[in-house]
């Protein structure tokens, strides 16, 4: 089994915020300057810059400097520890939603008409 950390809770609870869910999926596709991040969202860029430096303390970015900007990169690290942690939940539903698959397929065997009386062929079947 494993556990997650109050560091990893710490991190579900940054994320529980969607315009830092979506500064992290941006980071996922290549480091970005503060100005670049903020340029993504329709809030202030003091908002913008909270968020990075709630993200930055969090342990989910980490910034560089470039000249006078400030360049941000994607820490996988912390997410890593939730995907641990998440891998055992993903596999109980998976093999609850492929049950789930299954039995619903199963059930298309049954055809019903128009009116939702079952098929001749399907009343020939259960009458035998």
């Amino acid at each position: 089994m494993v556990y997650i950390t109050d560091m990893g809770m710490d991190v579900i609870a940054l994320l529980a915020d969607p315009t830092r869910r979506r500064i992290i999926e941006l980071l996922t596709e290549h480091d970005l300057a503060a100005g670049e991040i903020a340029s993504h969202f329709d809030i202030a860029r003091p908002g913008v810059s909270r968020h990075l430096r709630q993200l930055r303390e969090g342990g989910l970015v980490s910034v560089t400097r470039s000249g006078q900007k400030q360049i941000y990169r994607l820490e996988p690290g912390q997410i890593m520890e939730i995907d641990r942690w998440l891998a055992p939940i993903r596999t109980f539903w998976s093999n609850r939603l492929d049950a789930l698959d299954t039995e619903l397929r199963r059930g298309r065997s049954v055809k019903r008409g128009s009116d939702g009386d079952l098929s001749r062929r399907q009343q020939r079947s259960e009458s035998a």
